[in-house]
């Protein structure tokens, strides 16, 4: 027989239960979640996911965008490019389309890419490491806003997230601020050190943007309550100008480092100080902030946020901490300690799913591999739509943003719209998911509904399923 521990290894910190999950899980749970964070493990994971769409394709897709757009005004006629406008061999089918062409294949592109992952995520044997992909991408959001961030939003989370999950919170830092998607969400790509080279020949028309600096010490690092203040984030700002994006399409198309760019001189950053130097100046600021304990803090209160309770259990993040200080913020160990903590396993659930959570959920218990209207489609009629929370924040974490009346109305209706596509018996549904914690009044409300689809709605909307 299986054990309690088993489903809530499932649900609390995957998508939810299916036979193959709960063998998987077996009798040993906890070992099954961490051996999801192996490094062997997560390479495999990758490799075998096929997601074609990235930043260097999303960079030259606009490339080429931009320059047909500009031809596009001068003569609507020409189907093809100027002379001068060249690109790569793999680029020429794009080159015969005309801008508003391109535009939809991008959007069409970026739009499958997210579909993907859902779709894998759904049928995953690693939901525990695909749940904290999603943990971080919401960490480090951004927001697809405008053309070039629709086309780039996706990527982040699969090229500066996905690979980093085994290692250090620094190496995940360095590569999520240097990524193309975030440094144009919050305009560093057009931060210009007063003192540079290119500062002093422009006169003060271009000059110093803060933004990113600032979200890095009040979000993705330290937290808004660490004491930092003004001048270290003007002084982070000053050290990470130069971190820009190549935009051209026959060229490198991702991070640069532009040294004419970047402000002069030592930097002083949270207490501490740091030599000249260029763009490894940013990168040694961030490893340090990466370790520093106050954002051991924030971080692990969030995970612990995320994944056992609105109310953090104080323990589990000081065991957190401590695994933080003495590893310099490995990943695997500080996650191992939340998972082997044993307020991390309480029979009871305590966390209100998120929409995402809750469609995912969905279709995995229905066994649902396509949904009408799509994954991305239906997450908006949820209320979560990916990528565009509209504020570097992120969704918020908590039963209180994503359980009010009108919040439930839409996941009824969502409900009775997705039980149609269910495959199994409904009692073969609820007991399949949930298994212990199924509750006695639910299967009876389950058993005199009028319909297999009205049965399958009360099971989704029951208390023992909306929580995990």
């Amino acid at each position: 027989m299986l054990s309690s521990q088993a489903f809530i290894a499932a649900n609390r910190f995957g998508y939810g239960a299916d036979q193959t999950i709960l063998e998987q899980a077996g009798t040993e749970p906890k070992a099954w979640l961490l051996q999801q964070l192996d490094v062997a493990n997560i390479a495999k994971e990758l490799a075998s996911f096929d997601n074609a769409w990235s930043s260097k394709t999303a960079i030259k897709s606009m490339a080429i965008y931009r320059q047909k757009k500009k031809q596009d005004k001068v003569n609507a006629k020409k189907a093809s490019m100027q002379p001068s406008m060249q690109a790569a061999p793999d680029d020429e089918k794009m080159m015969m389309l005309n801008s508003d062409s391109i535009q939809k294949q991008m959007n069409k592109s970026a739009a499958k890419s997210i579909n993907l992952t859902i779709a894998h995520q759904i049928t995953t044997q690693n939901p525990f490491y695909w749940r904290l992909v999603d943990f971080f991408s919401n960490h480090f959001s951004v927001s697809a806003s405008g053309q070039i961030m629709r086309a780039l939003a996706p990527t982040l989370e699969n090229e500066g997230i996905a690979p980093n999950i085994s290692g250090y919170f620094s190496e995940m830092l360095v590569a999520v601020e240097s990524h193309p998607a975030m440094l144009i969400y919050l305009n560093n790509e057009q931060s210009v050190g007063p003192n540079s080279k290119f500062g002093q020949r422009a006169k003060g028309k271009k000059g110093l943007n803060e933004n990113l600096a600032r979200e890095i010490l009040e979000l993705h690092t330290l937290g808004v309550d660490a004491g930092y203040d003004q001048s270290d984030v003007t002084e982070l700002a000053r050290a990470i100008t130069g971190w820009g994006v190549d935009n051209n399409a026959k060229k490198n198309a991702g991070f640069t480092f532009r040294a004419g760019f970047h402000e002069p001189g030592k930097r002083r950053v949270f207490g501490r100080s740091y030599k000249s130097g260029g763009v490894e100046q940013g990168i040694a600021i961030l490893k340090d902030l990466a370790e520093d304990p106050k954002t051991a803090e924030h971080v692990s209160r969030k995970l612990v946020t995320h994944f056992v309770s609105d109310q953090a259990p104080q323990e589990i993040v000081d065991q957190m901490v401590s695994i933080w200080a003495s590893t310099k913020g490995y990943l695997p160990k500080v996650i191992e300690a939340m998972i082997l903590h044993p307020l991390s396993w309480s029979e009871t659930p305590e966390k209100f799913k998120t929409p995402r959570e809750f469609m995912i959920s969905t279709c995995k218990a229905c066994d649902i591999k396509r949904l009408r209207p799509d994954f991305i489609k239906s997450l908006t009629i949820l209320g979560q739509k990916p990528f565009a929370a509209g504020s570097p924040a992120g969704y918020k974490d908590t039963q209180e943003y994503w359980a009010g009346p009108r919040a439930m109305m839409g996941r009824i209706e969502w409900a009775e719209h997705a039980s149609k596509f269910a495959k199994l018996a409904p009692m073969e549904i609820a007991t399949g998911a949930l298994g212990p914690q199924l509750n006695k009044l639910t299967q009876l409300q389950i058993s005199r509904a009028e319909s297999k689809q009205q049965a399958v709605t009360l099971f989704l909307m029951s208390p023992e399923f909306q929580k995990r």
